[in-house]
């Protein structure tokens, strides 16, 4: 990719693939073939990295439009886990990590129970029950979702390497920083004071 062609990108191409964003699966549903950009000699799907950074920036307007409070996000994946809980602490919305309690938007007796306006979901197969509970009750849904993934029900895919620890860093950490933009609460190009890092470990306090 030219040098012209990585300042129009959220990050450098070279970033993406270092943190492993663009890396599917030897899988490839029909879902997902218009975000693949090629096929390895050993099998693996390549996603667009121009279609992954396009979507980060539809979704950051598109969740923009909600009250950041009213945004529930999920993972039952563990290296999504740390991710999500970075970007809720920012932004204030409700991070769901590990199990999906069955009810947790479809039952108001539960003591998990939550009312969000908008999802945001890992991995459409394994976190499946929010995906459900979302669609059934007609929440907007945003998903990872990598090359194995189906996609039903879902409203706008994020393209992406949902397994990985530093890609789901990488893309948690882009959703913040848009949504934060598209939001007022960063100027335009304006750097956030939390970094990528900071969604994969902790920083050491000295």
């Amino acid at each position: 990719m030219s040098e012209e062609e990585n300042k129009e990108l959220l990050v450098s191409s070279d970033t993406y693939k270092k943190a492993g964003v663009i890396f599917g699966t030897q899988i490839c549903t029909k879902y997902m073939r218009e975000f693949v950009y090629k096929i390895l000699p050993d099998g693996f799907y390549l996603l667009d990295v121009n279609k992954i950074d396009e979507r980060i920036r539809i979704a950051g307007r598109f969740l923009s439009n909600f009250d950041q409070k009213k945004i529930a996000v999920v993972s039952t994946r563990i290296y999504g886990q740390r991710p999500i809980t970075i970007m809720c602490e920012k932004l204030g919305c409700k991070a769901i990590s590990g199990r999906v309690i069955p009810g947790i938007f479809t039952n108001p007796n539960l003591e998990s129970y939550i009312k969000p306006d908008a999802v945001i979901i890992t991995d459409t197969r394994t976190d499946k029950q929010a995906l459900v509970e979302a669609s059934k009750i007609g929440l907007p849904v945003v998903a990872l979702a990598d090359t194995d993934n189906k996609i039903e029900d879902v409203d706008l895919i994020i393209p992406a390497n949902n397994k990985g620890r530093r890609s789901l860093a990488l893309v948690y950490w882009l959703l913040t920083r848009e949504i934060m933009r598209n939001k007022g609460l960063l100027a335009p190009g304006q750097e956030p004071d939390f970094t990528y890092e900071d969604f994969i470990t902790s920083r050491i306090k000295k």
